[in-house]
């Protein structure tokens, strides 16, 4: 599994369209609120050209993508925090995401209505924010009222969570998100065993119309400034075109998109940017006849590594035998990389980079 992404926002901005074409689930999609109740959720293959360009070299009887997991989750409206419009059954959903993909709308279309009855992409986006650090002020307030009983009856810990609570709490008020608070060692334990909503990384998809694809419009312009104001990525995506394009044989859709000078999927877009701000690598093993990729944080041994495949290859590693993808293309096959010594034998202690082939050795 690559991650899974939470797309969240107001009602008709075209989150199900854009999940739709993103996934071909088929979810509903109309004009009113709330035609999305429980999520919608798809599994799809991560586009990987270097998955690719391996499997055309080794030609394996199968091959693995990793994949992506997208949840559709109901529109959200001002008061959420607070159950209007099913609100609190919503923002649950959220919890179980890995990033947030903040579906803002960049479109005029007098079919469709908006909550507020104008297009103002920042407006919008306050709106959902506030809504989210609100439900996390109350999840904070519930979790110390426990927390002090806890204190006041001599439980040694108590001490260390007040004190990230009253923390977290005093930077939501502040109208920080949960994601900007650092913290590590115990205290990053406490914070994690929260499962704020808004610790959550995000990043902004601006549904465009055709018009304002290629150009910046006025909304386009006021959502990328807002993304660097914040240090936040911006996707744009084109939902009715995506939906187009999602009818047509993969050719045709190549075809389109050089003719509108899109450079790759919408998906390929996506998912660059949920693997950038998680800090997500990929892996490739080869065994037997299967050839497949493997998603892990940046940064992980390669013990770990071998653990994501089988707890028995974490707990009996012996060695990883690793060719980097550009040698291995470069040589054309494995046996080539060896004869010139560029595959390498790694320990416990290295840590797994963005592209490795790998094969591990371990005994139990």
């Amino acid at each position: 599994m690559g991650f899974r992404c939470g797309i969240v926002g107001l009602p008709n901005v075209g989150k199900s369209t854009i999940f739709n074409a993103l996934t071909a689930a088929g979810a509903e999609v109309a004009s009113y609120r709330f035609c999305t109740i429980d999520p919608n959720i798809g599994i799809v293959p991560v586009p990987d050209k270097r998955l690719e360009s391996i499997a055309k070299l080794i030609r394996p009887k199968k091959v693995i993508p990793t994949t992506l997991e997208f949840f559709d989750i109901a529109g959200l409206v001002k008061g959420a925090s607070k159950g209007e419009g099913l609100g609190n059954q919503f923002l649950d959903h959220i919890r179980n995401v890995d990033a947030i993909a903040h579906t803002v709308r960049c479109f005029n279309n007098e079919n469709i209505a908006h909550d507020f009855g104008s297009i103002d992409p920042v407006r919008d986006i306050e709106v959902i924010d506030t809504e989210l650090i609100l439900a996390d002020l109350q999840t904070i307030e519930r979790r110390m009222a426990k927390t002090e009983k806890m204190y006041r009856v001599g439980v040694k810990e108590a001490g260390l969570e007040l004190e990230v609570c009253r923390e977290v709490q005093s930077a939501l008020n502040q109208g920080y998100r949960a994601g900007t608070f650092h913290v590590t060692g115990e205290k990053e334990t406490i914070f994690l065993d929260l499962h704020l909503l808004t610790a959550n990384p995000v990043f902004y998809v601006a549904n465009v119309d055709q018009k304002e694809l290629k150009g910046e419009g006025v909304c386009l312009k006021a959502i990328t400034e807002w993304g660097k104001k914040e240090g936040n990525k911006v996707v744009v995506i084109c939902g009715d075109l995506e939906a187009e394009l999602a009818e047509l044989k993969e050719e045709e859709r190549e075809e389109f998109r050089r003719e509108l000078g899109l450079e790759g999927s919408s998906l390929e877009r996506l998912v660059q940017v949920g693997y950038e701000i998680l800090s997500l690598v990929t892996f490739y093993t080869t065994v037997s006849s299967e050839l497949r990729a493997w998603t892990v944080p940046r940064g992980t041994p390669a013990p770990k590594a071998a653990g994501k495949i089988h707890s028995d290859m974490e707990r009996g590693f012996i060695r990883a035998e690793v060719i980097s993808f550009s040698d291995f293309i470069t040589c054309g096959s494995e046996h080539s990389a060896r004869e010139k010594g560029l595959l390498r034998s790694e320990g416990k202690d290295y840590l797994i980079r963005d592209g490795d082939i790998v094969h591990f050795r371990f005994h139990v």
